[in-house]
Protein backbone atom coordinates (compact mmCIF):
# COMPACT_ATOMS: atom_id res chain seq x y z
CA UNK A 1 0.00 0.00 0.00
CA UNK A 2 1.16 3.23 -0.64
CA UNK A 3 0.91 6.15 1.56
CA UNK A 4 -0.43 8.98 -1.43
CA UNK A 5 -3.49 6.79 -1.58
CA UNK A 6 -4.39 7.04 1.85
CA UNK A 7 -3.56 10.81 1.75
CA UNK A 8 -5.75 11.80 -0.89
CA UNK A 9 -9.06 9.34 -0.22
CA UNK A 10 -8.53 11.22 3.21
CA UNK A 11 -8.15 14.55 1.26
CA UNK A 12 -11.17 13.83 -0.99
CA UNK A 13 -13.54 12.39 1.74
CA UNK A 14 -13.30 15.28 3.91
CA UNK A 15 -13.53 18.05 1.25
CA UNK A 16 -16.87 16.24 0.70
CA UNK A 17 -18.24 15.74 4.18
CA UNK A 18 -17.49 19.62 4.64
CA UNK A 19 -19.28 20.68 1.74
CA UNK A 20 -22.18 17.99 2.04
CA UNK A 21 -22.46 16.74 5.88
CA UNK A 22 -21.01 20.59 7.21
CA UNK A 23 -23.80 22.31 4.83
CA UNK A 24 -26.20 20.22 6.27
CA UNK A 25 -25.69 20.63 10.14
CA UNK A 26 -25.26 24.77 9.28
CA UNK A 27 -28.63 25.10 7.49
CA UNK A 28 -30.05 22.28 10.34
CA UNK A 29 -28.87 24.26 13.23
CA UNK A 30 -30.44 27.86 11.99
CA UNK A 31 -26.88 29.66 11.43
CA UNK A 32 -28.17 31.69 8.47
CA UNK A 33 -31.10 32.88 10.86
CA UNK A 34 -28.23 34.78 13.55
CA UNK A 35 -28.23 38.26 12.54
CA UNK A 36 -25.12 39.40 15.26
CA UNK A 37 -23.13 37.56 17.13
CA UNK A 38 -22.66 37.30 20.69
CA UNK A 39 -19.28 38.71 19.90
CA UNK A 40 -20.93 41.79 18.49
CA UNK A 41 -23.79 42.01 20.63
CA UNK A 42 -21.62 41.74 24.28
CA UNK A 43 -18.52 43.10 23.24
CA UNK A 44 -15.56 43.95 26.36
CA UNK A 45 -12.67 44.05 24.32
CA UNK A 46 -11.49 41.47 26.99
CA UNK A 47 -13.63 38.10 26.27
CA UNK A 48 -16.20 39.15 23.51
CA UNK A 49 -14.08 40.49 20.61
CA UNK A 50 -15.33 40.44 16.97
CA UNK A 51 -12.72 38.69 15.19
CA UNK A 52 -11.51 38.31 11.54
CA UNK A 53 -12.53 35.07 10.54
CA UNK A 54 -9.22 34.17 9.39
CA UNK A 55 -7.39 35.05 12.31
CA UNK A 56 -10.16 33.82 14.52
CA UNK A 57 -9.34 30.01 12.47
CA UNK A 58 -5.89 30.17 13.26
CA UNK A 59 -6.73 30.75 16.99
CA UNK A 60 -9.08 27.69 16.93
CA UNK A 61 -7.35 25.51 15.17
CA UNK A 62 -4.03 25.73 17.14
CA UNK A 63 -6.05 25.48 20.75
CA UNK A 64 -7.87 22.14 19.17
CA UNK A 65 -5.13 20.38 17.74
CA UNK A 66 -2.71 20.09 20.76
CA UNK A 67 -0.63 16.92 20.49
CA UNK A 68 -3.68 15.05 20.34
CA UNK A 69 -3.99 14.44 16.73
CA UNK A 70 0.13 13.63 16.46
CA UNK A 71 -0.24 11.39 19.81
CA UNK A 72 -3.19 9.53 19.72
CA UNK A 73 -2.72 7.39 16.22
CA UNK A 74 1.04 7.00 16.77
CA UNK A 75 0.19 5.22 20.11
CA UNK A 76 -3.13 3.30 18.69
CA UNK A 77 -1.12 2.23 15.53
CA UNK A 78 -0.34 -0.85 17.95
CA UNK A 79 -3.66 -2.55 16.39
CA UNK A 80 -2.86 -2.00 12.77
CA UNK A 81 -3.29 0.91 10.32
CA UNK A 82 -6.55 0.39 9.24
CA UNK A 83 -8.43 0.58 12.04
CA UNK A 84 -6.88 4.02 13.01
CA UNK A 85 -7.69 4.95 9.86
CA UNK A 86 -10.94 4.60 9.29
CA UNK A 87 -11.88 5.56 13.39
CA UNK A 88 -10.04 9.19 11.93
CA UNK A 89 -11.73 9.27 8.73
CA UNK A 90 -15.29 8.54 10.48
CA UNK A 91 -14.62 10.17 13.39
CA UNK A 92 -13.75 13.34 12.15
CA UNK A 93 -16.71 13.34 9.68
CA UNK A 94 -19.32 12.05 12.14
CA UNK A 95 -18.20 12.72 15.31
CA UNK A 96 -15.30 15.47 16.02
CA UNK A 97 -16.88 17.51 13.30
CA UNK A 98 -20.44 16.92 14.60
CA UNK A 99 -19.35 17.63 18.47
CA UNK A 100 -17.01 21.06 18.12
CA UNK A 101 -19.61 22.73 15.35
CA UNK A 102 -22.70 21.87 17.60
CA UNK A 103 -20.66 23.22 20.66
CA UNK A 104 -20.62 26.06 18.57
CA UNK A 105 -23.65 26.39 17.61
CA UNK A 106 -25.60 26.10 20.26
CA UNK A 107 -23.47 28.60 22.48
CA UNK A 108 -24.02 31.23 19.55
CA UNK A 109 -27.62 30.26 20.38
CA UNK A 110 -26.98 31.19 24.04
CA UNK A 111 -25.21 34.73 23.91
CA UNK A 112 -21.73 32.51 23.68
CA UNK A 113 -22.15 30.75 27.27
CA UNK A 114 -20.19 27.85 27.92
CA UNK A 115 -21.92 24.02 27.67
CA UNK A 116 -22.45 24.16 31.45
CA UNK A 117 -24.62 27.49 30.67
CA UNK A 118 -26.38 25.60 27.52
CA UNK A 119 -26.98 22.60 29.80
CA UNK A 120 -28.72 24.75 32.37
CA UNK A 121 -30.83 26.62 29.82
CA UNK A 122 -32.21 22.80 28.12
CA UNK A 123 -31.49 20.35 31.23
CA UNK A 124 -31.11 21.85 34.24
CA UNK A 125 -29.32 23.62 36.97
CA UNK A 126 -28.07 20.76 38.31
CA UNK A 127 -27.18 19.17 35.26
CA UNK A 128 -24.81 22.24 35.05
CA UNK A 129 -23.33 22.30 38.45
CA UNK A 130 -22.22 18.47 37.58
CA UNK A 131 -21.14 18.86 34.06
CA UNK A 132 -19.22 22.26 35.24
CA UNK A 133 -16.91 20.24 38.15
CA UNK A 134 -16.20 17.35 35.24
CA UNK A 135 -14.94 19.59 33.05
CA UNK A 136 -13.00 21.85 35.65
CA UNK A 137 -11.15 18.76 36.70
CA UNK A 138 -10.77 17.11 33.03
CA UNK A 139 -9.35 20.71 32.34
CA UNK A 140 -6.72 20.68 35.24
CA UNK A 141 -5.68 16.89 33.62
CA UNK A 142 -5.16 18.41 30.47
CA UNK A 143 -2.97 21.56 31.95
CA UNK A 144 -0.98 18.72 33.61
CA UNK A 145 -0.81 16.41 30.52
CA UNK A 146 0.44 19.58 27.68
CA UNK A 147 2.72 21.26 30.93
CA UNK A 148 4.72 18.14 30.93
CA UNK A 149 4.90 16.95 27.54
CA UNK A 150 5.86 20.94 26.31
CA UNK A 151 8.24 20.70 29.18
CA UNK A 152 9.89 17.37 28.24
CA UNK A 153 10.20 18.70 24.64
CA UNK A 154 11.96 22.17 25.37
CA UNK A 155 14.36 20.38 28.10
CA UNK A 156 18.06 20.42 27.71
CA UNK A 157 20.28 17.26 28.46
CA UNK A 158 23.81 17.96 28.35
CA UNK A 159 24.37 14.52 28.04
CA UNK A 160 23.13 14.46 24.72
CA UNK A 161 25.14 16.63 21.95
CA UNK A 162 21.16 17.38 20.77
CA UNK A 163 19.85 20.85 20.75
CA UNK A 164 17.04 20.29 19.33
CA UNK A 165 14.84 20.62 22.66
CA UNK A 166 16.69 24.63 23.66
CA UNK A 167 16.20 25.51 20.37
CA UNK A 168 12.13 25.17 19.62
CA UNK A 169 12.28 26.52 23.51
CA UNK A 170 13.75 29.77 22.36
CA UNK A 171 11.72 29.88 19.59
CA UNK A 172 8.81 29.60 21.35
CA UNK A 173 9.37 32.22 24.11
CA UNK A 174 10.20 34.76 21.32
CA UNK A 175 6.62 33.89 19.79
CA UNK A 176 5.35 34.54 22.92
CA UNK A 177 7.07 38.69 22.86
CA UNK A 178 5.53 38.44 19.07
CA UNK A 179 2.50 37.42 19.90
CA UNK A 180 2.11 41.24 22.44
CA UNK A 181 3.25 43.20 19.52
CA UNK A 182 1.12 41.53 16.89
CA UNK A 183 -1.70 42.10 19.22
CA UNK A 184 -0.76 45.41 20.07
CA UNK A 185 -0.48 46.32 16.95
CA UNK A 186 -3.83 45.05 15.49
CA UNK A 187 -5.70 46.22 18.01
CA UNK A 188 -4.42 49.89 19.27
CA UNK A 189 -2.77 50.84 16.33
CA UNK A 190 -5.09 49.26 14.10
CA UNK A 191 -2.63 48.19 11.16
CA UNK A 192 -4.48 46.38 8.85
CA UNK A 193 -4.46 42.47 8.90
CA UNK A 194 -2.29 41.82 5.37
CA UNK A 195 0.62 43.59 6.79
CA UNK A 196 0.33 42.57 9.78
CA UNK A 197 0.34 38.85 9.19
CA UNK A 198 2.63 39.55 6.14
CA UNK A 199 5.47 40.87 8.65
CA UNK A 200 4.16 38.25 11.45
CA UNK A 201 5.01 35.90 9.35
CA UNK A 202 8.74 36.99 8.54
CA UNK A 203 9.19 38.05 12.65
CA UNK A 204 8.28 34.13 12.84
CA UNK A 205 10.79 32.75 10.68
CA UNK A 206 13.23 35.18 12.09
CA UNK A 207 12.60 33.93 15.32
CA UNK A 208 12.99 30.51 14.12
CA UNK A 209 16.16 30.93 12.96
CA UNK A 210 17.03 32.86 16.14
CA UNK A 211 15.93 29.34 18.06
CA UNK A 212 18.10 27.49 15.34
CA UNK A 213 21.14 28.93 15.27
CA UNK A 214 21.31 31.25 19.28
CA UNK A 215 19.55 28.18 21.45
CA UNK A 216 19.84 30.19 24.61
CA UNK A 217 16.93 28.61 26.57
CA UNK A 218 19.29 25.49 27.57
CA UNK A 219 16.76 24.46 30.84
CA UNK A 220 15.90 21.78 32.86
CA UNK A 221 12.27 19.90 32.83
CA UNK A 222 11.29 21.52 36.25
CA UNK A 223 12.44 25.46 35.10
CA UNK A 224 10.40 24.93 31.97
CA UNK A 225 7.66 23.96 34.19
CA UNK A 226 7.90 26.64 36.00
CA UNK A 227 8.11 29.08 32.85
CA UNK A 228 5.31 27.65 31.42
CA UNK A 229 3.12 27.74 34.66
CA UNK A 230 4.21 31.83 34.52
CA UNK A 231 3.23 32.17 31.30
CA UNK A 232 -0.75 29.97 31.00
CA UNK A 233 -1.44 32.40 34.00
CA UNK A 234 -0.12 35.48 32.51
CA UNK A 235 -2.38 33.87 29.22
CA UNK A 236 -5.47 33.01 31.20
CA UNK A 237 -6.17 36.64 32.71
CA UNK A 238 -4.77 38.92 30.08
CA UNK A 239 -7.33 40.40 27.21
CA UNK A 240 -7.55 37.78 24.76
CA UNK A 241 -6.71 40.08 21.88
CA UNK A 242 -3.36 40.54 23.68
CA UNK A 243 -1.64 37.20 23.91
CA UNK A 244 -3.84 34.36 23.34
CA UNK A 245 -5.39 35.16 20.34
CA UNK A 246 -2.28 36.76 18.75
CA UNK A 247 0.17 33.72 19.84
CA UNK A 248 -2.36 30.82 18.53
CA UNK A 249 -2.69 33.00 14.76
CA UNK A 250 0.91 33.46 14.36
CA UNK A 251 1.79 29.95 15.65
CA UNK A 252 -0.76 28.30 12.97
CA UNK A 253 0.79 29.78 10.15
CA UNK A 254 3.44 27.70 11.78
CA UNK A 255 0.91 24.44 11.82
CA UNK A 256 -0.13 25.01 8.14
CA UNK A 257 3.50 25.17 7.16
CA UNK A 258 4.71 21.89 9.00
CA UNK A 259 1.68 20.41 7.23
CA UNK A 260 2.18 21.83 4.16
CA UNK A 261 5.30 20.34 4.56
CA UNK A 262 4.62 17.00 5.44
CA UNK A 263 1.86 16.86 2.87
CA UNK A 264 4.30 17.47 -0.19
CA UNK A 265 7.07 15.59 1.53
CA UNK A 266 4.46 12.64 1.09
CA UNK A 267 3.47 13.14 -2.82
CA UNK A 268 7.29 13.60 -3.70
CA UNK A 269 8.88 10.65 -1.41
CA UNK A 270 5.82 8.33 -1.72
CA UNK A 271 6.56 6.95 1.82
CA UNK A 272 5.75 2.78 1.74
CA UNK A 273 3.06 1.41 4.39
CA UNK A 274 4.89 -1.19 6.24
CA UNK A 275 2.52 -1.53 9.19
CA UNK A 276 0.43 -4.72 9.49
CA UNK A 277 -2.98 -4.06 8.01
CA UNK A 278 -4.50 -5.27 11.34
CA UNK A 279 -2.68 -7.07 14.14
CA UNK A 280 -5.70 -8.03 15.88
CA UNK A 281 -7.89 -7.02 18.53
CA UNK A 282 -6.48 -7.83 21.76
CA UNK A 283 -2.54 -6.58 21.45
CA UNK A 284 0.00 -7.21 24.77
CA UNK A 285 -3.81 -6.77 27.10
CA UNK A 286 -4.59 -3.88 25.39
CA UNK A 287 -8.21 -4.17 23.48
CA UNK A 288 -9.22 -2.45 20.55
CA UNK A 289 -12.48 -1.61 21.80
CA UNK A 290 -12.13 1.07 23.60
CA UNK A 291 -8.18 1.72 23.81
CA UNK A 292 -8.69 2.78 19.75
CA UNK A 293 -11.30 5.26 20.59
CA UNK A 294 -9.93 6.86 23.92
CA UNK A 295 -5.78 6.87 22.16
CA UNK A 296 -6.24 8.53 19.14
CA UNK A 297 -8.93 11.33 20.62
CA UNK A 298 -8.12 14.77 19.21
CA UNK A 299 -7.52 13.53 16.03
CA UNK A 300 -10.93 11.72 15.77
CA UNK A 301 -13.12 13.60 18.65
CA UNK A 302 -12.51 15.49 21.51
CA UNK A 303 -14.28 16.93 24.75
CA UNK A 304 -11.92 19.66 25.26
CA UNK A 305 -12.95 20.62 22.41
CA UNK A 306 -16.51 21.77 23.05
CA UNK A 307 -14.91 23.68 25.88
CA UNK A 308 -12.74 25.54 23.29
CA UNK A 309 -15.84 26.29 20.64
CA UNK A 310 -18.28 27.33 23.37
CA UNK A 311 -15.53 28.88 25.95
CA UNK A 312 -13.11 31.41 23.41
CA UNK A 313 -14.67 30.97 19.91
CA UNK A 314 -18.06 31.21 20.20
CA UNK A 315 -16.99 34.45 22.08
CA UNK A 316 -15.17 35.85 18.69
CA UNK A 317 -17.31 34.56 16.08
CA UNK A 318 -18.18 37.94 14.40
CA UNK A 319 -20.49 36.29 11.07
CA UNK A 320 -22.46 32.73 12.13
CA UNK A 321 -22.58 32.11 8.53
CA UNK A 322 -20.22 31.11 6.93
CA UNK A 323 -17.99 31.55 9.63
CA UNK A 324 -19.25 28.85 12.14
CA UNK A 325 -19.25 26.18 9.44
CA UNK A 326 -15.40 26.97 8.61
CA UNK A 327 -14.11 27.52 12.06
CA UNK A 328 -16.32 24.82 13.70
CA UNK A 329 -16.87 21.84 11.92
CA UNK A 330 -13.76 22.87 8.91
CA UNK A 331 -11.08 23.31 11.37
CA UNK A 332 -11.97 19.49 13.03
CA UNK A 333 -11.43 18.22 9.30
CA UNK A 334 -8.15 19.71 9.24
CA UNK A 335 -7.28 18.25 12.48
CA UNK A 336 -8.38 15.10 10.92
CA UNK A 337 -6.08 15.24 8.04
CA UNK A 338 -3.49 15.95 10.87
CA UNK A 339 -3.69 12.98 12.46
CA UNK A 340 -3.41 10.86 8.77
CA UNK A 341 -0.22 12.70 8.35
CA UNK A 342 0.87 11.06 11.97
CA UNK A 343 -0.36 7.53 10.48
CA UNK A 344 1.50 7.39 7.88
CA UNK A 345 4.65 8.63 9.36
CA UNK A 346 4.52 5.11 11.88
CA UNK A 347 3.67 3.40 9.01
CA UNK A 348 6.66 4.26 7.37
CA UNK A 349 9.48 4.48 10.06
CA UNK A 350 7.46 0.70 11.29
CA UNK A 351 9.86 -0.75 9.14
CA UNK A 352 10.29 -4.13 11.12
CA UNK A 353 6.51 -4.24 11.70
CA UNK A 354 5.00 -2.79 15.38
CA UNK A 355 3.48 -5.59 17.09
CA UNK A 356 3.29 -3.68 20.85
CA UNK A 357 3.59 -0.27 22.57
CA UNK A 358 7.10 -1.62 23.55
CA UNK A 359 8.08 -1.32 19.81
CA UNK A 360 6.35 1.95 19.14
CA UNK A 361 8.66 2.79 21.89
CA UNK A 362 11.75 1.60 20.62
CA UNK A 363 11.60 4.32 17.60
CA UNK A 364 11.11 6.96 20.51
CA UNK A 365 8.32 9.64 22.15
CA UNK A 366 5.45 10.28 19.71
CA UNK A 367 7.09 14.20 19.26
CA UNK A 368 10.24 11.92 18.48
CA UNK A 369 8.63 9.72 15.78
CA UNK A 370 6.54 12.69 14.61
CA UNK A 371 9.83 15.02 13.80
CA UNK A 372 12.46 12.34 12.34
CA UNK A 373 9.78 11.00 9.98
CA UNK A 374 8.06 14.26 8.70
CA UNK A 375 11.90 15.92 8.67
CA UNK A 376 12.55 12.66 6.17
CA UNK A 377 9.37 12.98 3.92
CA UNK A 378 10.66 16.79 3.90
CA UNK A 379 14.00 15.84 3.32
CA UNK A 380 12.86 14.56 -0.03
CA UNK A 381 12.23 18.09 -1.71
CA UNK A 382 15.51 19.55 -0.31
CA UNK A 383 15.17 20.78 3.45
CA UNK A 384 18.04 19.43 5.76
CA UNK A 385 17.11 16.56 8.09
CA UNK A 386 18.24 18.48 11.06
CA UNK A 387 16.54 21.96 10.11
CA UNK A 388 13.40 19.12 10.01
CA UNK A 389 13.60 17.79 12.76
CA UNK A 390 13.57 21.35 15.23
CA UNK A 391 10.94 22.63 12.41
CA UNK A 392 8.72 19.86 13.24
CA UNK A 393 9.41 19.56 17.05
CA UNK A 394 8.69 23.27 17.42
CA UNK A 395 5.51 22.97 15.35
CA UNK A 396 4.62 20.18 17.50
CA UNK A 397 5.39 22.22 20.87
CA UNK A 398 3.18 25.17 19.42
CA UNK A 399 0.19 22.59 19.01
CA UNK A 400 0.31 21.68 22.86
CA UNK A 401 1.16 25.09 24.00
CA UNK A 402 -1.74 26.65 21.93
CA UNK A 403 -4.61 24.12 23.66
CA UNK A 404 -2.44 24.64 27.39
CA UNK A 405 -2.72 28.48 27.42
CA UNK A 406 -6.27 28.38 25.84
CA UNK A 407 -7.32 25.29 28.76
CA UNK A 408 -5.87 27.60 31.22
CA UNK A 409 -8.60 30.50 30.62
CA UNK A 410 -11.29 28.10 29.82
CA UNK A 411 -10.79 26.46 32.89
CA UNK A 412 -10.87 29.65 34.81
CA UNK A 413 -14.17 30.29 33.24
CA UNK A 414 -15.58 27.07 34.34
CA UNK A 415 -14.40 28.17 37.97
CA UNK A 416 -15.68 31.80 37.60
CA UNK A 417 -19.27 29.49 36.86
CA UNK A 418 -19.45 27.29 39.57
CA UNK A 419 -18.71 29.95 42.23
CA UNK A 420 -21.63 32.09 40.26
CA UNK A 421 -24.02 29.09 40.93
CA UNK A 422 -24.67 29.52 44.62
CA UNK A 423 -27.50 30.75 45.46
CA UNK A 424 -26.21 33.01 48.75
CA UNK A 425 -23.11 34.39 47.76
CA UNK A 426 -20.63 33.91 50.64
CA UNK A 427 -16.83 34.87 50.96
CA UNK A 428 -15.78 31.68 49.59
CA UNK A 429 -17.42 31.81 46.41
CA UNK A 430 -17.17 35.84 45.88
CA UNK A 431 -13.30 34.90 46.30
CA UNK A 432 -13.39 31.70 43.99
CA UNK A 433 -15.47 34.32 41.12
CA UNK A 434 -12.54 36.38 41.15
CA UNK A 435 -10.25 35.87 37.62
CA UNK A 436 -7.08 35.45 39.19
CA UNK A 437 -7.97 33.64 42.02
CA UNK A 438 -9.88 31.47 39.75
CA UNK A 439 -6.62 30.82 37.46
CA UNK A 440 -4.80 30.10 40.41
CA UNK A 441 -6.63 27.41 41.65
CA UNK A 442 -7.05 26.01 38.61
CA UNK A 443 -3.28 26.08 37.81
CA UNK A 444 -2.78 24.74 41.45
CA UNK A 445 -4.34 21.82 40.90
CA UNK A 446 -3.02 20.70 37.36
CA UNK A 447 0.71 21.29 39.37
CA UNK A 448 -0.82 18.39 42.01
CA UNK A 449 -1.26 16.05 39.19
CA UNK A 450 2.00 17.41 37.02
CA UNK A 451 4.21 16.48 39.78
CA UNK A 452 2.69 12.68 39.16
CA UNK A 453 3.93 12.99 35.70
CA UNK A 454 3.07 12.67 31.91
CA UNK A 455 2.87 8.81 31.77
CA UNK A 456 0.26 8.69 34.65
CA UNK A 457 -1.89 11.74 33.79
CA UNK A 458 -1.97 10.65 30.01
CA UNK A 459 -4.68 7.28 30.62
CA UNK A 460 -6.92 9.14 32.74
CA UNK A 461 -7.02 11.99 30.19
CA UNK A 462 -7.47 10.50 27.44
CA UNK A 463 -10.90 8.75 29.04
CA UNK A 464 -11.97 11.80 31.12
CA UNK A 465 -11.76 13.79 27.95
CA UNK A 466 -13.81 10.99 25.80
CA UNK A 467 -16.21 11.18 28.49
CA UNK A 468 -16.60 14.88 28.54
CA UNK A 469 -17.37 14.89 24.32
CA UNK A 470 -20.06 12.64 25.51
CA UNK A 471 -21.65 14.77 28.06
CA UNK A 472 -21.40 17.77 25.64
CA UNK A 473 -22.70 15.85 22.62
CA UNK A 474 -25.36 15.57 25.15
CA UNK A 475 -26.03 18.86 26.15
CA UNK A 476 -26.02 19.71 22.29
CA UNK A 477 -28.71 16.92 22.16
CA UNK A 478 -30.71 18.76 24.49
CA UNK A 479 -30.49 22.18 22.59
CA UNK A 480 -31.69 20.73 19.52
CA UNK A 481 -34.72 18.58 21.10
CA UNK A 482 -35.74 21.79 22.69
CA UNK A 483 -35.57 23.48 19.31
CA UNK A 484 -38.38 20.80 18.62
CA UNK A 485 -36.29 19.06 16.23
CA UNK A 486 -35.00 15.42 15.73
CA UNK A 487 -30.95 15.15 16.48
CA UNK A 488 -30.03 11.18 15.21
CA UNK A 489 -26.84 13.63 14.04
CA UNK A 490 -26.00 13.89 17.92
CA UNK A 491 -27.85 11.01 19.74
CA UNK A 492 -25.90 8.34 17.60
CA UNK A 493 -22.10 9.37 18.14
CA UNK A 494 -23.28 10.51 22.17
CA UNK A 495 -23.97 6.63 22.87
CA UNK A 496 -21.12 5.43 21.20
CA UNK A 497 -18.99 7.68 23.16
CA UNK A 498 -20.46 6.66 26.60
CA UNK A 499 -19.93 2.94 25.52
CA UNK A 500 -16.45 3.63 25.00
CA UNK A 501 -15.65 5.32 27.81
CA UNK A 502 -17.61 4.07 30.76
CA UNK A 503 -15.94 0.97 29.71
CA UNK A 504 -12.08 2.85 29.28
CA UNK A 505 -13.01 4.42 32.73
CA UNK A 506 -14.03 0.83 34.74
CA UNK A 507 -11.12 -0.78 33.19
CA UNK A 508 -8.68 2.25 35.03
CA UNK A 509 -10.33 1.57 38.30
CA UNK A 510 -9.78 -2.21 37.85
CA UNK A 511 -6.12 -2.13 36.83
CA UNK A 512 -4.81 0.43 39.19
CA UNK A 513 -6.74 -0.95 42.67
CA UNK A 514 -4.69 -3.52 42.12
CA UNK A 515 -0.95 -4.41 43.41
CA UNK A 516 1.52 -2.12 41.34
CA UNK A 517 -1.37 -0.49 40.27
CA UNK A 518 -1.43 3.94 40.82
CA UNK A 519 -4.14 4.21 43.03
CA UNK A 520 -4.59 7.89 42.85
CA UNK A 521 -5.35 7.13 39.24
CA UNK A 522 -8.60 4.99 40.09
CA UNK A 523 -9.94 7.86 42.94
CA UNK A 524 -10.09 10.13 40.07
CA UNK A 525 -11.60 7.75 37.08
CA UNK A 526 -14.39 6.30 40.23
CA UNK A 527 -15.09 10.59 40.78
CA UNK A 528 -15.22 11.04 36.91
CA UNK A 529 -17.55 7.89 36.34
CA UNK A 530 -19.75 9.30 39.33
CA UNK A 531 -20.19 12.45 38.03
CA UNK A 532 -21.39 11.19 34.48
CA UNK A 533 -23.66 8.68 36.04
CA UNK A 534 -25.41 11.67 37.46
CA UNK A 535 -25.50 13.92 34.80
CA UNK A 536 -27.07 11.05 32.56
CA UNK A 537 -29.82 10.55 35.26
CA UNK A 538 -30.57 14.16 35.43
CA UNK A 539 -30.44 14.38 31.83
CA UNK A 540 -32.91 11.39 32.01
CA UNK A 541 -35.51 12.91 34.48
CA UNK A 542 -35.83 15.96 32.91
CA UNK A 543 -36.86 14.97 29.47
CA UNK A 544 -38.90 11.82 30.51
CA UNK A 545 -40.40 14.42 33.25
CA UNK A 546 -39.97 11.75 36.25
CA UNK A 547 -38.75 13.16 39.81
CA UNK A 548 -36.17 10.87 41.10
Amino acid sequence: MNSLVILILAIALFVIAYICYGGYLAKKWGLAGVKETPAHRLQDNMDYVPTDARVLFGHHFSSIAGAGPITGPILAAVFGWVPVYLWIIVGSIFFGGVHDFGALAASLDNDGKSIGEIIKTNVSKRAQTIFNWYAWVTITLVVAAFTDICAKTFAYNPDSAGLTGPQAGTASMIFIVLAFLFGFARNKLHVPLGISSILGVIFVAGAIALGYFCPVFKFGVNTWRVILIVYIVAASVLPVWLLLQPRDYLCSFLLYAMMLGAVIGVFVKHPSVNMSAFTGFSINGSTLFPVLFVTVACGAISGFHSLISSGTTSKQLGKAKPDGQLIGYGAMLVEGLLAVVALIVICYLSKDGLTSIADGKKLGTPAVVFANGVAEFMNAFGINMQVGKVFVTLAYSAFALTSLDTATRIGRYLLQELAGEAKKPNPVTKVASNMYVATLATVGISVIFLVAGYAKVWPIFGSANQLLAALALLAVTAWVLNKGKHSFETIIPMIFMFAVTFTALVLIIIKNFQPGGFVPLSIIAVVLFVLAILQLIEAVRVFTHKKI
